[in-house]
């Protein structure tokens, strides 16, 4: 997971605690670049865009969390994650500042997640998305974590 920001103590220890479960299920790492707060939010996005591509594994899989995305229902998101699992590339899942990404980063990326129209704090999307995952993980893997059925 790639992530413009820091997270403050309450949303440090709930991300915590879903990376700690989804490394039961894959390799998980987590980068926090500083978030850029000199000039025009459009600037800011740029130089956190450009950092942000400067840490992605090569030939990774780029999902980018946008509100313009698709937004997937939790087994939809455990079909595309197996999908992006068979691809046999590292994944990687960007989550911009308090300002979003950059337009071209977000065109670049493989494909665009929403967590739904409402405007999220970034620090908490970053706890929803990771808690997303792991539900995806348990919806394949069918474990009793995820009530809502099955893929």
């Amino acid at each position: 997971m790639l992530a413009v920001g820091r997270l403050r103590p309450a949303f440090r220890a709930a991300a915590d605690e879903y990376l700690r479960r989804l490394r039961r299920y894959a390799k998980v790492r987590e980068v926090e670049i500083r978030e850029s707060r000199s000039g025009t939010p459009a600037e800011g996005r740029q130089r956190d865009a450009a950092a942000l591509a400067e840490r992605l594994p090569d030939a990774a899989t780029l999902v980018a969390l946008a509100r313009t995305g698709a937004p997937w229902s939790s087994p939809e998101l455990a079909r595309r994650l197996e999908g992006w699992q068979q691809r046999g590339r590292p994944i990687a899942l960007a989550i911009g500042g308090s300002y979003g990404l950059a337009a071209d980063f977000l065109y670049d990326a493989d494909d665009r997640w929403s967590l739904g129209p409402a405007t999220l704090p970034h620090e908490l999307a970053r706890v929803v998305a990771l808690e997303q995952l792991y539900r995806a993980f348990t919806i394949l893997r069918k474990e009793p974590y995820h009530k809502g059925g099955g893929p």
